[in-house]
């Protein structure tokens, strides 16, 4: 053997091996740093999934009659059913359903109104915000009036005025979330679009003619992207409590469309007989949605925007 043979040549990355750090790459790395926001968008996920997949795997659906055995009513956690044989591992509300298959069916329908609404006021919320920011003047005026006036009013009680009127039902609950949360979308759209509409390349683009609908749509929308999306986030989990606040008044979703909240609620008069848990269980489970969704949004808010960060 000689010497040579002894010496090994150092590996060198060939050029198609050099790795990258590409905006996404970053933003990811960025994002799982904090353990707690990794946790919570874990948490979520699964509970996500659970919920889309609940019909599937749940092994009652808590709102067909032909199911549901009113004998059955306020079993204790770990119950048995003397006739199926299956366990209420979280015990059965005053009508005998099972409360892990109605938690499962009510977090399905919290998060569809929460996220139907987020992303119509946000659609809405957004574009007039950007109208605003670039047309400037009296158009500008007369629509941050509007949005003032409008988040002048308390949330609850601007809902609760619409549910009165419209009645209940998921179409109208979304209906009156959208109302009360447009306003936040357009503030916020509007405050980012004044900055970005006298940067250079708004000038650019106004210079060679493009259209004012092109203008918006295609170079300062994007760029208010990201604090929209943090506003999403909190304005989301806003809307589930929302929902949650005025089903368990009884003013929200009727008892064939459950939710959390309705769950809830249909557990409250149970509490001082000692059957907590018809409405703990639901509260938790609200509780921990609301809190991961939060936690998320707080994370997305320090990653997008790093002068943010505590």
């Amino acid at each position: 053997m000689t010497i040579a043979d002894d010496i090994v040549a150092p590996e060198t990355p060939e050029a198609g091996a050099i790795a990258v750090e590409t905006p996404l790459r970053r933003f990811l790395s960025e994002f799982f740093e904090n353990r707690l926001a990794t946790l919570a968008l874990v948490t979520l996920a699964i509970i996500v999934v659970l919920a889309v997949i609940a019909p599937w795997i749940v092994p009652q659906n808590p709102y067909d009659l032909a199911q549901v055995d009113v004998l059955d009513s306020r079993l204790p956690p770990g119950e048995k059913n003397a006739v199926t044989g299956y366990t209420y591992w979280l015990g059965t509300d005053g009508a005998g359903r099972d409360l892990l298959s109605a938690m499962l069916y009510g977090v399905r329908i919290s998060l569809a109104v929460g996220v139907l609404s987020g992303l119509i006021a946000m659609a809405i919320g957004a574009s007039v915000g950007l109208l605003a920011a670039y047309a400037g003047g009296r158009v500008e005026g007369f629509i941050m009036r509007v949005v003032d006036l409008q988040l002048s009013f308390p949330a609850i009680l601007l809902a609760l005025m619409l549910i009165a009127i419209l009645g209940k039902g998921i179409d109208k609950i979304i209906i009156a979330l959208v109302t009360v949360q447009w306003a936040y979308y357009a503030r916020t759209v509007r405050a980012n679009a004044l900055v970005e509409s006298r940067k250079e390349y708004v000038e650019a683009a106004r210079c060679l003619g493009l259209s004012h609908a092109r203008i918006m749509a295609r170079h300062i929308m994007p760029n208010c992207l990201p604090p929209l999306i943090v506003v999403a986030t909190v304005q989301t989990a806003h809307a589930i409590a929302l929902e949650a606040t005025l089903s368990f008044l009884g003013v929200g979703l009727p008892q064939t469309e459950p939710s959390l909240g309705l769950l809830i609620s249909n557990g409250f008069e149970y509490m001082l007989s000692g059957k907590y848990w018809i409405s703990f269980f639901p509260g938790i489970v609200l509780l921990v949605t609301i809190m991961t969704i939060n936690l998320v949004g707080d994370q997305l808010r320090d990653t997008l925007n790093p002068r943010l960060k505590r």
